[in-house]
């Protein structure tokens, strides 16, 4: 167990990163901000650092060693969505046969909800067939709420001179 933490306070909650100076091995939603203990690693602060930016558009990907235990099947999945681009989803089946075991979308499912490093190991972008949003540890409205962030939805303009452009940001 790592005894290292911190804590970030976050659009979707309190985040606890856990790890040492070698690597992050998750981070979780949940908890009460607390204080960190006297001395945490700086790869913990950085990777508070690197989540604060993605929350303020200012990141789309992770630069952080990650440090997870789960069984060959899961680190084959978590390995995979790494591969996920910003701002894309894929299906459960997509991915499991993009791993080469197309029928093992419940077992892709599986390994989603186990994965440790929510955020940073983009489990979020896994969507159901046809899009629908399932299956979230953190819930479906953390879920939605990072699908949007990466993702949001194109406005279109109102005003007869702009009628038909699309307009992002607009109503700012």
């Amino acid at each position: 167990m790592y005894t290292s933490f911190c804590t970030l306070d976050s659009p979707l909650g309190i985040l606890v990163i856990r790890g040492d100076a070698e690597g992050i091995a998750s981070i979780g939603f949940g908890g009460e901000k607390s204080d960190a203990p006297a001395s945490v690693p700086p790869l913990l602060e950085e990777a508070a650092r690197q989540l604060a930016a993605y929350f303020a558009s200012a990141r789309q990907s992770f630069d952080l060693p990650l440090h997870w235990h789960g069984t060959p099947f899961e680190t084959r999945v978590w390995q995979y969505l790494l591969t996920i681009p910003f701002g894309e989803t894929r299906t459960y089946g997509q991915l499991a046969g993009s791993l080469g075991a197309p029928g093992s979308a419940r077992a892709v499912g599986t390994a989603n909800s186990r994965n440790p490093l929510a955020i940073v190991v983009p489990c979020h972008r896994v969507v159901g067939t046809g899009g629908k949003l399932t299956g979230y540890a953190g819930g479906l409205w953390r879920k939605e709420w990072l699908l949007r962030h990466e993702n949001p939805p194109t406005q279109i303009c109102l005003f007869d001179e702009l009628e038909g452009q699309e307009c992002r940001d607009f109503l700012k």
